[in-house]
């Protein structure tokens, strides 16, 4: 019982998203960009990242409003629903790092160092005193501080920032998170209404945050397109990828 019960923490839970958010192959971020840039052979990177922006939005929206729509079906209680929003968590973070990582490879920067990784995801999600927080503890700037986080700021102060984040991520946004997938549960197909609302505001913070992380996008890609080769199977060990880095 008891370590069912510590499974189910706020630190556990937090953890086991941010395993899974963070270590998205650095290939699949780069093709998934490259498609929507031969998708659209005219668009520029500012373009390219209006496109990734819609995307994540329909992504939480759509996921939001589908979940608070099972507990209306028939033969589906809130239990199920409940049950329903448990990867609801891990689903929002594995989106907002894949949105992330993908801004970050318009502007020409990738990185596959984990701890660099979760400190761009923790402070987009964490919206202002997220990037404050980076700004700070790494005696920068908070003016595109995507950039030095994944490309100059040290491992020791990366950990620090890190340590901080996931702190106030616990005892401030899972609370605000958990109220929206709480919202979701309402019978009668109000929780429809309440996850697409909620997926909205979440994908607004992203959004404005990693802009104000990577500053405007630049005016040409740093690399040209590579030509297209056979993709190789996802294996079982991959982590889950949301729908909006899936090479459509």
């Amino acid at each position: 019982m008891t370590s069912s019960l510590k499974s189910l923490s706020p630190q556990a839970l937090l953890d086991s998203a941010l395993r899974k958010a963070t270590t998205i192959p650095s290939a699949t971020i780069k093709a998934h960009v490259d498609s929507l840039r031969r998708k659209n052979p005219t668009a520029t990177p500012e373009q390219i990242v209006d496109i990734l922006s819609s995307e994540f939005k329909l992504f939480l929206q759509g996921s939001g409003g589908a979940v608070g729509a099972s507990a209306a079906l028939p033969g589906v209680g809130t239990t199920t629903a409940l049950v329903l929003t448990s990867a609801d968590l891990a689903a929002f973070f594995a989106a907002a790092s894949a949105y992330s990582l993908a801004v970050a490879e318009v502007h020409g920067m990738e990185t596959q160092d984990v701890e660099r990784r979760t400190a761009l995801l923790l402070a987009s999600v964490l919206g202002d005193s997220g990037a404050k927080t980076v700004a700070s503890l790494g005696a920068r700037p908070s003016a595109a501080w995507g950039k030095t986080l994944l490309t100059a700021m040290p491992k020791s102060t990366i950990k620090q920032v890190n340590s901080v984040l996931s702190s106030r991520f616990i005892k401030r946004q899972l609370v605000k998170h958990g109220g929206v997938a709480m919202g979701r549960v309402i019978p009668f197909g109000i929780g429809a209404v309440v996850g697409i609302v909620g997926g909205r505001a979440l994908a607004h913070t992203v959004i404005h945050q990693t802009t104000r992380a990577f500053g405007a996008a630049p005016a040409s890609f740093a690399s040209p397109l590579t030509s297209v080769i056979e993709s190789q199977p996802i294996s079982d060990d991959s982590p889950d990828i949301p729908p909006q880095v899936a090479d459509r």
